[in-house]
Formats: C-alpha cells, sequence, structure tokens
C-alpha cells in the first residue's frame, strides 16, 4: 500500500482516476475469498472506499453542472449526461446531482464523506432534505440528521426524518409549530404520476385550499352514485369523474391504439398504445366505438404512406403517423416523450428537405435546435422506417461511453484542481 501511496499528492487528477481505473479493473479480475468473515471485512472497507469515490464523483459533476459542458456533447441536462454516458437509472442520476449540487452547503456531510466517515447512503439522504431549505435553516437540519445518523438510525429512517424536516428545523430553532391542517407547509399543489408494470399508473399529491375548492366543484357532482343499482366506491367514482373532465366529455380526448383491420373487426389479436402497452381486442373494440377510428395506413418496413403536402408544417395526419412510429425524441437516449416533441426535417427545411412522411422525423425542442445549430456533431441512421440521431463530441469523434478520452481532447486538465 505504501508504494501505492507514494507520490499521490505529485500526480493529477487523470493520474489518480486512471489508477483507481486499474485497480478496480484487478479487482474484479479476482475472485472473492473463500472465508465469509474476510469477504464481510472487505466489503466494509471496499464499500468505503467506493463512499469516498462518490465524493469525487460529486465533485465533478458539480462542475459540469455549473459550466454546462454537456451540453457541448449534445446533451441537454447534467441529468440527461449521468442516464446516456454513464448507464444510471432516473432515479440514481438524481440523487447524484443533488448531492453535487448541495454539498457545497453541508460542510459536515462533505468532510464525513470525503473521510470516509459517513456513507453515500446519508449523505445523499441529508441533501435532498436540505435542498428547498435555506442556509440557515440548512445548517440547523444538517446538525438534526446527522445527529440522528450518529445515533444509528438507518439512512431509510433519517429519509423519513427528512420528510418532515421543516418541522423539526422548526422545533430546533425553538419556533411555534404552525396549525395542523398546514403543517405540511406546501404553497404549491403538486402532484406526480408513475406508471405501473401493467401500463396503468399511480397518482400522489397534495392540492392547496384553493385548488382544493376547484377538485372538489369539478369533481364532486360527477362522483354521485349513477343510481341505486352503482355499487362503485367512492374511489372508483373519483377516478370514473377525473377521466371524464380530462376527457371533455370524450370529445377532447386523444389515444392512439395501434390494431390489425382484423382485430376491429372481431379478431383476438390484442392491439397496442404507442409505449408498446398492449390493449385487449375487446377492449380496442370499446375504444373505437366511443372515441371513433381515424386509420394510419403502412406499407412495407413499417414506413408509413404519404400523408401530407410539401409545405413549412407537418399536417396533423403526419404527426399522428410519427407519433406512432417514435415513442421518444428521434435522438439516442433521450427520453422526451414523442407527443412532447416537435416534428423534425431529417435534411432541414432550410436545405430543400420536402415536409414528406419519410423525411420527417421527431425531435425534443432542445435537441432540434441543437441539431440544426451543431450539424457536424449529429449522426444520422435509419433502421425499420426510423431515424435514430446519435450525438458526437465537439470534434466530431464518436467516443466509447465507458473509455477515458485521450489527454488533448478530453474536457478534464490535469491544471485544473479537483472540485469538493
Amino acid at each position: 500500500m505504501s508504494s501505492i501511496v507514494a507520490g499521490t499528492e505529485s500526480a493529477s487528477t487523470r493520474q489518480l482516476v486512471e489508477a483507481a481505473s486499474v485497480i478496480f479493473s484487478e479487482l474484479a479480475n479476482r475472485a472473492a475469498p473463500e472465508s465469509g468473515a474476510a469477504c464481510m471485512e472487505l466489503a466494509e472497507a471496499l464499500s468505503t472506499v467506493t463512499d469516498q469515490a462518490e465524493h469525487v464523483l460529486a465533485g465533478l459533476i458539480a462542475v459540469v453542472d455549473r459550466t454546462g459542458e454537456m451540453k457541448h456533447w449534445g446533451l441537454p441536462s447534467t441529468q440527461a449526461w449521468l442516464r446516456c454516458r454513464m448507464g444510471m437509472r432516473e432515479g440514481r442520476a438524481k440523487e447524484r446531482i443533488t448531492l453535487a449540487r448541495q454539498l457545497h452547503r453541508l460542510g459536515r456531510v462533505d468532510t464525513g464523506l470525503a473521510a470516509g466517515e459517513l456513507s453515500f447512503g446519508y449523505a445523499a439522504t441529508i441533501a435532498d432534505a436540505v435542498q428547498r431549505l435555506n442556509d440557515d435553516d440548512t445548517a440547523a437540519a444538517e446538525d438534526i440528521l446527522l445527529t440522528a445518523a450518529g445515533e444509528g438510525l438507518s439512512a431509510g429512517k433519517v429519509a423519513k426524518l427528512g420528510g418532515k424536516i421543516h418541522d423539526l428545523v422548526r422545533e430546533h430553532n425553538g419556533e411555534e409549530k404552525p396549525p395542523e391542517d398546514v403543517q405540511r407547509g406546501y404553497e404549491r399543489s403538486w402532484v406526480t404520476v408513475s406508471r405501473s408494470l401493467d401500463g396503468g399508473c399511480y397518482l400522489k399529491g397534495w392540492l392547496n385550499p384553493e385548488d382544493t375548492a376547484i377538485l372538489d366543484g369539478t369533481l364532486a357532482p360527477l362522483a354521485k352514485p349513477a343510481g341505486v343499482d352503482d355499487r362503485r366506491d367512492l374511489g372508483e367514482r373519483t377516478a370514473a369523474a377525473l377521466t371524464t373532465v380530462l376527457a371533455g366529455g370524450h370529445g377532447a380526448t386523444r389515444v392512439t391504439v395501434i390494431a390489425d383491420l382484423e382485430t376491429l373487426t372481431g379478431a383476438d389479436t390484442p392491439g397496442r398504445l404507442r409505449d408498446g402497452t398492449p390493449i385487449p381486442a375487446e377492449q380496442v373494440r370499446r375504444l373505437a366505438l366511443t372515441a371513433g377510428v381515424s386509420p394510419l395506413i403502412f406499407g412495407r418496413g413499417h414506413i408509413p404512406l404519404y400523408l401530407g403536402h410539401t409545405v413549412r408544417i407537418a399536417s396533423s395526419g403526419q404527426r399522428r403517423a410519427l407519433e406512432t412510429l417514435y415513442d421518444t425524441c428521434a435522438v439516442h437516449g433521450c427520453e422526451v416523450p414523442g407527443f412532447l416533441c416537435e416534428v423534425d426535417h431529417v435534411d432541414g427545411w432550410a436545405l430543400g428537405s420536402p415536409t414528406d412522411i419519410d423525411k420527417l422525423t421527431l425531435c425534443c425542442g432542445w435537441h432540434n435546435r441543437w441539431k440544426h445549430t451543431n450539424p457536424q456533431q449529429i449522426q444520422i441512421s435509419k433502421t425499420d422506417g426510423r431515424y435514430i440521431y446519435r450525438t458526437l463530441a465537439p470534434d466530431g469523434i464518436a467516443r466509447s461511453r465507458r473509455s477515458i478520452p485521450e489527454h488533448d481532447a478530453n474536457p478534464w486538465r490535469d491544471d485544473q484542481p479537483l472540485a469538493a
């Protein structure tokens, strides 16, 4: 170990990262010891090291986030960079961004994580809890949550305390608690939607008194029992009322269901939504009866036939065809839903590209603008009738997601200090 440690103070950040890569590559190729006790000891020591590595990663992410460097590489946000270049899931990426943005406000957390005395789980939990607090309340919250962690509470239980941090800070500061009905402290209404595995979704949220009045006034009349034979409970009737309002009386909502003609005439072949969620044949036919049918005709290779004329703006029929083809933005790795994207002329309208269906794709607003200002950094391919855009490095050379670029092309500089 002493031979490895020697000379590290004079090494550059790049050299230390490369050394760590060599060490972990060697570890990855070694079998675990047979002794369970030895494995426990080594795992705990390695966990401390990886926590310290998370501190380094937070510093690097903070600089990229502050400078906006990822935008030069065709990535609209720090989260997109972590997801596309490092393969992180959404939750993992958000956790690391929050830590990177809050660590400079959390002196004791910063020091503890860097020294390996505080785990990444605790540090990320505390960073998430304080992100909406001012600096004075952040200091109080850090003290409360670190004390809880020091007393042996798990990271999960500390996270629960973090959910009540506004009340805990008031108590810590000797302030009077607000009335019970407003203890949550929310001034703005909020709603989150999370998809379930079967294609449905869960709704969670909170409405302030003004929005609650609007909700009650809108849904309450529609959520009344339809008659003596209505066996639905209040929750089911409220859900039906909500969907009725959202559908505008079944006239304002547009749902695209992809199905074979045989399905509409009685076959059992299921249809599907744009995101691939299967729809039973019987439900497809029911939707067709209540919502009407607007066919999209496809030719060989699943290429939609011509639906519009050569004008600047794509027709509504062309857009519907594109939304059927593209679940998300055409840029590889971008997850903006297709229905929120803009119609993009693949070869550029200004360069003479016609508004033909086989020359159009869907591109999110950010990437649409980026593509036209950085055409040399876009690689375009086409598979099964779908265009795929891949972003290139600023020098126009494709990079491996995991590779460390050469010195003269790397955005990191050896003479830059490692961000804390």
